[in-house]
């Protein structure tokens, strides 16, 4: 198995995590660290506005959108809350 991916934040998904309650910081760590920084493509492909960005379930509504940059394996995590407007 390669090595895992590196990850990043954008200043909105450090603001985004801020306000997680506890336990969905420690899920949205483990999705990161065990299912994205393994496979990144394990996320949908996203269209329209956000074309080119990925998106991963963290809770019924809250998302993790995220890009990647394929040539230095790095994944930058851009949100990590709602995409409904919230």
């Amino acid at each position: 198995m390669s090595a895992p991916w590196e990850i990043r934040f954008t200043k909105q998904a450090k603001k985004d995590i801020e306000t997680l309650p506890p336990k969905l910081k420690a899920k949205l760590r483990d999705i990161l660290l065990e299912v994205l920084a393994q496979n990144p493509h394990e996320g949908k492909k996203l269209l329209g506005d956000l074309a080119g960005s990925y998106s991963y379930r963290l809770t019924y509504k809250d998302r993790i959108v995220y890009s990647l940059d394929e040539e230095r394996r790095i994944i930058y995590v851009e949100r990590a809350r709602t995409h409904y407007g919230e």
